[in-house]
């Protein structure tokens, strides 16, 4: 069962901040700090952005197009085996998670229901081509609303990510809140001490974002909490096609607008 891998992946750089104090002033000031923490995990040298390519590994040690040296995996799980390589005629394992330089680049092993991949992050890429800037919505207080939490595990739900890949998860319980007047809910994971979800609403459009993601803080157990949909935020995946989010399950595909929070990219000159 999964979840979200690659939003797991960057939960810090996309929840910094993300608890406000109650004074509406400090909200946008808090609110631009936020924006600008994101824009460093974005375009920064090892941010969303400099993810240049990555390959699934089996067991056979072999060469892929973009990432040097050779790569095979070792063993399987839920966790996933490890991605062993040869660098420069050394060898290397790499867990999950874990991380080896090879010059200006980082390689980095990264697992999917048993799966395992091998990932190169250039910082080049994030100031090449693919470099730009985030386009937001203006701030927008009435989209700060209060909301109620429901602790309550769902059934095995089917996910599917960006790539095609299907999968199952059971998610940890349902956020109600009201957007314009209109009631919606939010089926979340639990995640450190965020609640985090994939949406989607009536503004999106493939050109700038399918869907984006939310964090929530979260309460010990059901209660109420503070959607900011200000901090509404583009998934990994709209930052390099390398990356395999979880796209919205049906009851967070919601039919209002929610003209708040990060809307696109918008290429540099």
């Amino acid at each position: 069962m999964t979840q979200c891998f690659d939003c797991v992946r960057n939960r810090d750089l996309d929840r910094q901040n993300v608890r406000m104090s109650d004074a509406p002033e400090q909200f946008r000031d808090e609110h631009r700090d936020w924006t600008t923490t994101r824009d460093r995990a974005a375009w920064g040298p090892a941010g969303l952005a400099a993810l240049a390519s990555m390959a699934w590994l089996d067991a056979t040690p072999r060469a892929h197009e973009g990432i040097p040296g050779t790569w095979a995996a070792i063993g399987s799980g839920p966790a996933g085996g490890v991605a062993v390589g040869t660098l420069d005629r050394e060898s290397v394992a790499l867990a999950p998670g874990e991380e080896a330089r090879h010059g200006t680049l980082t390689l980095r092993a990264f697992a999917r229901d048993g799966e395992i991949s091998i990932r190169v992050l250039d910082p080049a890429r994030a100031t090449g081509p693919a470099a730009g800037a985030i386009d937001r919505y203006p701030y927008d207080a009435a989209l700060r609303v209060p909301g109620t939490f429901e602790e309550r595990a769902t059934a095995p739900v089917e996910t599917l990510a960006v790539d095609g890949h299907r999968s199952t998860t059971r998610y940890a319980g349902v956020v109600t809140c009201e957007v314009g007047g209109t009631p919606v809910e939010l089926w979340v994971h639990r995640d450190g001490g965020d609640l985090f979800a994939a949406f989607s609403d009536s503004t999106a459009d493939p050109a700038r974002y399918a869907f984006r993601m939310l964090r929530v803080p979260a309460p010990a157990g059901s209660g109420p909490v503070t959607v900011d949909l200000n901090r509404a935020y583009l998934p990994p995946s709209r930052f390099s096609p390398h990356y395999v989010c979880v796209t919205p399950p049906p009851a967070n595909r919601w039919t209002v607008p929610v003209r708040a929070g990060e809307r696109g990219i918008v290429p540099s000159a």
